[in-house]
């Protein structure tokens, strides 16, 4: 035991001290509001290059679920320039790529280039985002494929759940709605719609142009004035008020026809840029993070109740969440769902120990190092956290505060957000 405690201690030191990132950022919003961010990293031979919008939870109303999304696909679709063939084929003259997608948490357009052809890749992104034609024909493709990729996340069981169960734990509060949004409102939409979403979220003051790579940052800095800078500076526009979030903390059994039984136990906790978000993350690891997590050993290795098992607490502003799931023989329903609420009461009545403290401390900085391997991801994190009002560099400074997490903390998160969960059980028709 002891020996694999000072393993987890040493794997956490080597890796808490490898977290940040080596080249340095360079941060400037110009004068009508846009925020550029350069990552100048030599000798990698590309360039990633990201602009995203600050989403607030009121940008996309329950009414209008699924619009960002559809939006930041139909863009992809052509500009004023260029149809939407001609995009795909000047993305792949500059040896990378150019994609978008949206929610009601984040906005993004990416692309990938060969280092030389960075600027080339840093206007083909302005373009889309400034002069989309959102040409109704395509606009009716994207449609098309959104409320085909609806009907196969519904046709999954366990994201069947997981989409009921965010909308028992927000209710109302936007967050509730699918990722992909509502059939019923993706079939209404209109290009009228979309070109004033397109307005509201497009402002200067909303963009963050993240970049990451083998470019020079001064150089980077002028190309990005000239292609944003000209926006004009608009005034603070009114954001609507979201309903609040209200879980039901209902227990909730729906049968479909399925191989497996699937259970999901949901809590809203406190979300990013909060003090006790690094705790809450602590804890999640804990209890699912990877196959030594205790839902694992104890449900999976031990009783072998569970197909898989595990947590999920993905970045989130407040409102987030945390979420206990487990996939299992139908007939095994009932001893799963109450292993797993077991569980979750013991770390709640009785904490967690050294050993799992250090185990879930190296499991969450390991992962976020290795999510940062490539330019994509360190602009990805740049533009996400910037765009999320935390600041470009908050992943270091989570990383830091995952470290000074004590038993204590945890078990407080435990108490404070454990207590009345939200459940979805998924149970196999006939069982």
């Amino acid at each position: 035991m002891r020996a694999r405690l000072a393993l987890c201690a040493a794997l956490l030191a080597a890796l808490g001290s490898a977290t940040g990132a080596v080249a340095e950022v360079r941060r400037v919003v110009l004068a009508n509001g846009v925020t550029v961010l350069v990552r100048e990293e030599r000798g990698s031979g590309v360039v990633a290059a990201g602009l995203h919008v600050r989403m607030a939870p009121g940008d996309e109303t329950t009414e209008m679920a699924g619009i960002t999304n559809l939006l930041q696909r139909a863009m992809l679709r052509g500009t004023a320039r260029r149809p939407a063939q001609r995009i795909v084929e000047a993305a792949e003259e500059i040896g990378g790529g150019v994609d978008a997608s949206g929610d009601a948490v984040s906005a993004e357009i990416a692309g990938t280039a060969l280092a030389r052809h960075w600027e080339a890749l840093l206007e083909l992104i302005a373009e889309i985002a400034q002069t989309p034609s959102l040409p109704g024909n395509e606009i009716d493709k994207e449609r098309r494929l959104a409320l085909s990729r609806l009907q196969s996340r519904g046709d999954s069981p366990q994201a069947a759940a997981l989409d009921r169960l965010r909308a028992e734990l927000y209710g109302a509060h936007p967050y509730g709605a699918p990722p992909l949004g509502r059939r019923e409102v993706l079939e209404r939409l209109t290009r009228d719609d979309l070109v004033r979403h397109h307005a509201a979220l497009y402002r200067p003051d909303r963009l963050v142009l993240a970049m990451s790579g083998d470019l020079e940052r001064a150089r980077a800095l002028k190309v990005a004035e000239r292609l944003l800078g000209r926006l004009p500076a608009q005034a603070p526009a009114p954001r609507e008020t979201p309903a609040p979030a209200r879980p039901s903390r209902a227990r909730l059994v729906i049968e479909r026809p399925a191989q497996q039984a699937h259970i999901v136990v949901g809590y809203l906790v406190s979300g990013v840029g909060t003090d006790d978000y690094p705790a809450t993350r602590v804890l999640g690891a804990i209890l699912g993070g990877g196959t030594t997590g205790r839902l694992f050993v104890e449900l999976r290795e031990k009783l072998g109740l569970a197909y898989s098992v595990g947590v999920l607490a993905p970045w989130r502003l407040t409102p987030a969440y945390l979420v206990a799931y487990i996939a299992t023989a139908g007939d095994n329903a009932a001893s799963a769902e109450e292993r797993l609420r077991a569980e979750i009461a013991r770390i709640r009545n009785a904490g967690a120990t050294d050993f799992e403290l250090a185990r879930a401390k190296a499991y969450l900085t390991g992962t976020l190092l290795l999510d940062r391997r490539t330019n994509a991801r360190h602009t990805w994190h740049l533009g996400f956290f910037e765009a999320a009002g935390v600041g470009w560099d908050y992943p270091d400074r989570y990383a830091r505060a995952v470290e000074a997490v004590t038993l204590e903390s945890v078990q407080r998160a435990a108490q404070q957000h454990l207590v009345e969960p939200t459940t979805v059980v998924l149970q196999p028709t006939g069982r």
